[in-house]
């Protein structure tokens, strides 16, 4: 009498073994096939910043000789020297500093701002502003670009510092970037700090500012990458070589009266990208987190 009783449950417990087996004999290969990819993507993703920095070291001859070669047979520091000599490298990285320093500076104060603005405040008008804000996102930054050249020049503001920072003060992405994270600051916080007297400014500065490290961080690499790197405003309204930026110098003099100057190049594009992969470095931990909780694609 006890067979049937314990024949269906044995069975019904080995059942489920084969499927679990089949499970843990696939785990390993398709952990070794997603290293697989993983690795090919880095492979990919490293090979022209290694080409960049090994040529960077190597003669104008050895650049241009076919078949190429990856290790430099003499290493030498000419290309360096060209910028840091007779090109002035010091005058173009102090501009390039000082507008992405300060286009950083202000677009985190205004992107937080309006992105505080649109995550707790009550306002008219608040949703449709938000929507403007959001649909400036899907414009091209090139439809606006000879609009916003006549108002500059306009204003004759041309070949000055105010003409390379203050068009990219509060865009559009780091506005949704902010309110996207201040929306999840809980509300008791700052209805605890208003019930205290604080008031908005003190809520905003003292409360919200403090919990916005990742996002701020986020923010700051990819405003910091955008303004180093920004090539086409800076040549069209920087008319003169004392106001040029990296990006500006790097493709008017790495070109000689005859060809282009690949070794003079590919050392200015090292000197370019170090600052911004030693910010990157150093935000590392707040951007990868800022990322991941506002939702960014």
């Amino acid at each position: 009498m006890t067979l049937p009783s314990t024949l269906p449950a044995a069975v019904a417990a080995a059942t489920p073994a084969r499927p679990t087996r089949r499970r843990r004999r696939r785990e390993p290969l398709t952990r070794a096939l997603v290293y697989v990819v993983l690795i090919i993507s880095l492979v990919v993703t490293l090979v022209p910043f290694v080409w960049m920095f090994l040529g960077s070291v190597k003669t104008e001859q050895e650049l241009l000789r076919r078949p190429p070669t990856w290790w430099p047979e003499t290493f030498t520091w000419d290309n360096f020297a060209a910028w840091f000599g007779r090109l002035d490298i010091g005058t173009f990285f102090f501009n390039s500093v000082v507008v992405a320093v300060f286009t950083v500076l202000g677009t985190l104060l205004f992107c937080s701002m309006v992105g505080y603005a649109l995550a707790k405040l009550e306002f008219p008008g608040k949703r449709v502003l938000f929507t403007l804000v959001l649909v400036t996102l899907m414009i091209p930054g090139v439809v606006t670009f000879i609009p916003l050249f006549v108002v500059v020049s306009k204003l004759g503001l041309v070949s000055t510092y105010p003409a390379l920072i203050l068009p990219f003060l509060a865009g559009p992405l780091g506005v949704f970037l902010m309110r996207q994270f201040i929306r999840e600051i809980p509300d008791s916080l700052i209805e605890a700090a208003r019930i205290d007297g604080a008031s908005e400014a003190r809520i905003f500065l003292g409360v919200v500012m403090p919990l916005c490290k990742p996002a701020l961080a986020t923010l700051s690499i990819l405003t910091f990458l955008g303004s180093w790197n920004n090539f086409l405003w800076p040549l069209v309204v920087a008319q003169t070589e004392d106001m040029y930026t990296l990006p500006v110098a790097l493709s008017l003099y790495s070109v000689g009266q005859n060809a282009t100057n690949y070794g003079v190049l590919l050392a200015g594009s090292v000197l370019v990208i170090t600052p911004v992969l030693l910010l990157f470095l150093a935000l590392q931990r707040y951007f990868v987190q800022g990322i991941a909780v506002t939702g960014i694609k």
